[in-house]
């Protein structure tokens, strides 16, 4: 399936132009995603790794729950759609604490740029991550692990672990959590 992103400009407006996924990473245009954190009621926070055939950091954890904006959607519709795609999970909008912003340009490879203004998410949501119906394609598993380990993970730059420093700060700031 194709999908279609709305192109912004360097300040995060609409353009009113929409391209293809695959030619958005490849121009570098700016675009939208959201970021969903989920923390369980034992302070412990879910992390996924990557499918081995996604296009960026495969076989890596990273945030419990990410994607792209289609065109046409608003932050809260993409982060609905992709908690669902992704995991399986039926949230409501209630459930979802926006609590923060975050641009961001990035190379992976010679032909896949990503320059992508997040909205960043905090969900508190207890689960049993064996009953999540997880999104193959994108997700190969999750995993829940204490802000300690998460810690150490972030402290000793765990090469399976996606680095987002600024947004580990603010999540654990958020949480009153000490970082590192």
């Amino acid at each position: 399936m194709v999908e279609y992103f709305d192109v912004l400009d360097e300040r995060g407006n609409k353009t009113g132009k929409i391209k293809k996924r695959e030619d958005v990473h490849r121009d570098g245009d700016w675009h939208k995603s959201i970021h969903i954190w989920i923390v369980n009621d034992k302070n412990e926070v879910l992390l996924q790794k990557s499918s081995p055939n996604k296009d960026s950091y495969p076989n890596m954890w990273d945030i419990s729950c990410a994607g792209h904006l289609t065109a046409g959607d608003t932050s809260v519709s993409g982060a609905l759609r992709e908690i669902k795609e992704e995991l399986g999970l039926d949230i409501s909008l209630s459930q979802l604490q926006l609590i923060g912003h975050r641009k961001k340009a990035g190379r992976y490879t010679q032909t896949f740029i990503n320059n992508e203004f997040s909205d960043i998410y905090l969900l508190h949501l207890t689960i049993d991550v064996n009953k999540l119906q997880l999104q193959k394609e994108e997700v190969y598993e999750v995993k829940f692990v204490s802000f300690n380990d998460f810690r150490n993970m972030i402290k000793n730059e765990d090469k399976t672990l996606v680095m987002h420093h600024e947004e580990f700060e603010l999540l654990f700031k958020v949480l009153g959590v000490k970082y590192i």
